[in-house]
C-alpha cells in the first residue's frame, strides 16, 4: 500500500501508470463511485506492495532498506541493480513494502442503532477489520434498570463475521449524559447489585462477550466510588468469563476536577479492568471552533500520560471516521457544525471547487468554501494521511489497539490503511 496526494492536473489514468498499477483498483479501494472528480490536495491509497523513492545525497542501499523495513537484496533484485556500491542521488528506485509488518492489534467499533438491513450491511463490510462491536447503548436508570436497545441484527451480523459484541452501559438520558443518575447509582451498592444482575441476565441472554462501562459527567467528588462500583463489578463478571472495559474521556495529565475528566482514574481503571477505550477525539467538536477532530499531537500527549499508569496492552485509543463543516464566522451561540463523514468531506470539496490542504502540525486535512449563499464554511476531517499517523502510535506505544467511533460513516481509506499495517486479533473462533 502506499498514500498518494492528489497534485493539480493529476487524473486517475496517470497515476495509476505512476505506480504501475490498474486505475480500477485505484478506483474500488478509494470508492471513487460519488466524487465527481480528483480534487487537489485529496490522498488516495494505492493498493501496491511497492513504492517509490528518490534517492538523495549522501543515501546508501542500506539506509533505504532500513528506512522502509526491507532488505539491500530485495531493493537490488526488484530494480536490476548491477553496482550496489554507486547509487546516483535523484534515482527513482522501487521499493518492495512489507505488509502487516506491525504485528496484531485488538480492534473496537461502536454502533448506532439504524435499520436492521442497514447494520448487517455496515457489519459485513467492515467485520474482517473488527475484533469488537460495541452497539451503543443500554441506558442505565437511577434505580439499575437497563434500556434496551434493538440489538438483534446487529448481533447476529456480529456472528457471522466473527465479532465479539460488547454490552454498552451508558448514563446518557434526554440528550446527554446525565450526572444525577450516574452519582445516584454510585452512592447505593443496593442499586448497583440490580444493575449488575442486569447487565449478566442481558449478556447471558443475548450472547455478549463482554461490557463496556461509558460514564460520563460524573460529579468529580465521586471518582472513588466510580472506582469501587468498577471494582464491584469486575468481581461479578470475571468468574463468569466476561471482559470488562471502559471509556475514558482523554487527559493529558491526571485532572481531578471537571465534568468529564475528574471522575475518570486513569490508573485505577488500569488496574482494575481488562481494557480501557479512550476516547481520543472531539477536539474541534460540533458545538466549539473549527479544528481538527484528532490532531495528533494531542492525541499523543493522551497517549504519554496513558501509558504511565496503565499498562500500555489495556489500552485501545479513539479513532474518528468523520469530520465537520463549520460555518464561518465561528459564533459559541450560533449554528452547530454537520458531522459528515470523509468520504462526504472530499464529495464536497470536488462539489465546491476546493483544494484540500493538509494541516503539518495536526497531521489533519482541511479545506474552506463558500457556500450558495455566500456563507464561508471550514471543513476539517480525516484521510488516509492523519489516520496512518494514529495508527504509528499504536506500535510506538505497544498499545492494545484502536476504538472506531462511528461506524456507518463511509471512510473506505481507514480499512484500506489499517489492513496494509495490522493483523487484528479475532477472540471469536
Amino acid at each position: 500500500m502506499d498514500i498518494h496526494v492528489v497534485q493539480p492536473g493529476d487524473s486517475l489514468y496517470k497515476i495509476a501508470q505512476r505506480y504501475g498499477v490498474p486505475a480500477d483498483d485505484i478506483y474500488r479501494t478509494n470508492e471513487l463511485d460519488d466524487i465527481p472528480y480528483l480534487v487537489a490536495g485529496q490522498s488516495l491509497v494505492i493498493p501496491t506492495r511497492e513504492t517509490m523513492h528518490t534517492v538523495a545525497p549522501g543515501e546508501t542501499l542500506f539506509t533505504i532498506a532500513r528506512r522502509y523495513g526491507t532488505t539491500t537484496s530485495s531493493i537490488i533484485a526488484l530494480n536490476g541493480i548491477t553496482n550496489p556500491d554507486v547509487i546516483a542521488p535523484s534515482t527513482v528506485l522501487r521499493i518492495p513494502v512489507r505488509e502487516k509488518n506491525y504485528g496484531f492489534i485488538e480492534v473496537n467499533g461502536y454502533i448506532e442503532p439504524s435499520t436492521p438491513e442497514k447494520e448487517a450491511q455496515t457489519i459485513s463490510q467492515v467485520g474482517e477489520y473488527l475484533t469488537y462491536l460495541s452497539p451503543f447503548s443500554y441506558q442505565v436508570g437511577a434505580d439499575g434498570s437497563m434500556t434496551p436497545i434493538n440489538d438483534t441484527a446487529m448481533l447476529a451480523a456480529a456472528r457471522n463475521s466473527r465479532v465479539a459484541p460488547l454490552l454498552v452501559l451508558t448514563n446518557f438520558a434526554k440528550g446527554n449524559f446525565s450526572t444525577e443518575i450516574a452519582d445516584t447509582i454510585l452512592k447505593s451498592t443496593a442499586v448497583q447489585d440490580t444493575l449488575i444482575e442486569n447487565m449478566i441476565r442481558t449478556m447471558r441472554d443475548k450472547g455478549y462477550y463482554g461490557v463496556n462501562i461509558d460514564f460520563e459527567r460524573i460529579s468529580p467528588g465521586n471518582r472513588e466510588l466510580y472506582n469501587d462500583f468498577l471494582r464491584r463489578v469486575v468481581a461479578a463478571l470475571r468468574p463468569l468469563g466476561y471482559v470488562v472495559s471502559t471509556a475514558l474521556a482523554p487527559k493529558p495529565s491526571d485532572y481531578t476536577t471537571g465534568t468529564w475528566h475528574g471522575a475518570h482514574d486513569y490508573r485505577a481503571h488500569g488496574e482494575t479492568v481488562d481494557f480501557v477505550i479512550i476516547m481520543t477525539y472531539e477536539w474541534g467538536w460540533s458545538g466549539g471552533p473549527p479544528y481538527a477532530v484528532a490532531p495528533v499531537d494531542l492525541v499523543e500527549d493522551v497517549i504519554r500520560y496513558a501509558v504511565s499508569v496503565i499498562p500500555s496492552r489495556k489500552i485501545m485509543m479513539g479513532m474518528p471516521l468523520y469530520g465537520y463543516d463549520w460555518m464561518l464566522p465561528f459564533m459559541p451561540s450560533g449554528k452547530w457544525a454537520k458531522r459528515l463523514s470523509p468520504q462526504e468531506a472530499v464529495t464536497l470539496a470536488a462539489k465546491e471547487g476546493a483544494d484540500i490542504r493538509f494541516d503539518e502540525q495536526t497531521q489533519s486535512p482541511t479545506y474552506k468554501y463558500f457556500d450558495d449563499n455566500g456563507v464561508e464554511h471550514e471543513v476539517w476531517f480525516e484521510d488516509a494521511r492523519s489516520i496512518r499517523e494514529k495508527l504509528l502510535l499504536v506500535n510506538k506505544y505497544d498499545l492494545r489497539g484502536v476504538s472506531y467511533w462511528l461506524l456507518g460513516l463511509e471512510f473506505p481509506q481507514n480499512w484500506a490503511v489499517l489492513d496494509s499495517m495490522y493483523n487484528i486479533v479475532k477472540v471469536v473462533p
